[in-house]
């Protein structure tokens, strides 16, 4: 049995958040740079060359990439041999996301209650926590800040298992064409299929942090995420949604045994600051 302290659990959450929120992953910047090539409009173009340039600003100054510096998501797999000591696993969280929205003089976004009282919480807390328990005795933690200019264009659809691969092409291109300029293109798109209701939106929300460039270890998904990332680009939507080839950098696809009389489907959109950073312990 591994003993893990939590005061290491929060030191290492506090570096991953700062990391996200100023060094974008270099594969979506790789994309970025390649897509200023590929893109046929000049505005759309100048939109890229922008947002490369803001990426190595945030990076060299240490501030943030996007002034929405969203909810701090994580997907934490905690092996069963470990034994977490000296407090609550859920409050050392918290608080180190308290304390890196603090000293990185990152936005607080959070309200805490959502209808009739929107106060904000004043440290972006309570984070959202999907929590796996898996063999062995490291803590493997990725964070994912989440703006909600992309959440908010977001979708689920219950389908019946008639729909087919059609069915679901069509809801998710439609998705990022009724989404527009909304989310800040150009997009990574997470798909969920399968699972419940629930369980397909968590799969999608994974999705937006798969490396843009790889595919699905299925040859199946594989190929629906090129076609998905094909049609998407050929709606004209273009970087920042004023026209062009470059909507989406990517269309990441990922899917869960379901029922026999359903085929939920989630599209999670994200924008071109798709900030996410991990480590284990």
């Amino acid at each position: 049995m591994r003993q893990i302290h939590v005061s290491e659990i929060k030191e290492a959450i506090v570096d991953l958040i700062l990391s996200a929120s100023y060094d974008i992953p270099p594969e979506i910047e790789k994309a970025v740079v390649q897509g200023i090539d590929a893109e046929i409009s000049d505005a759309g173009r100048s939109v890229l060359q922008q947002i490369a340039e803001s990426y190595q600003i945030a990076r060299a100054e240490r501030i943030a990439i996007c002034q929405d510096t969203g909810m701090a998501v994580f997907f934490i797999e905690i092996g069963q041999d470990v034994h977490i000591t000296g407090g609550d696993f859920e409050t050392a969280v918290n608080d180190a996301v308290r304390q890196a929205y603090r000293e990185g003089y990152l936005r607080k976004s959070v309200v805490a209650e959502p209808m009739f009282h929107r106060v904000n919480t004043g440290d972006n807390t309570p984070a959202v926590i999907h929590l796996r328990i898996v063999p062995g005795e490291q803590i493997r933690i990725l964070v994912t800040p989440k703006g909600f200019g992309s959440e908010n264009m977001s979708r689920i659809k219950m389908f019946p298992p008639a729909a087919g691969v059609e069915g679901l092409k069509r809801f998710v291109v439609d998705t990022v064409r009724e989404a527009g300029p909304n989310p800040c293109p150009p997009v990574i798109v997470g798909v969920g299929v399968g699972g419940t209701f629930e369980q397909a939106a968590e799969v999608a929300k994974r999705m937006t942090a798969r490396p843009v460039g790889s595919h699905n270890a299925d040859p199946r998904y594989a190929a629906l995420e090129d076609e998905l990332l094909f049609e998407i680009n050929r709606t004209g939507i273009g970087p920042a949604g004023i026209g062009g080839a470059i909507t989406a950098l990517a269309v990441n696809v990922d899917f869960r045994p379901t029922h026999i009389a359903g085929m939920p489907v989630a599209v999670n959109m994200c924008c071109h600051c798709a900030r996410h950073a991990e480590t284990t312990i």
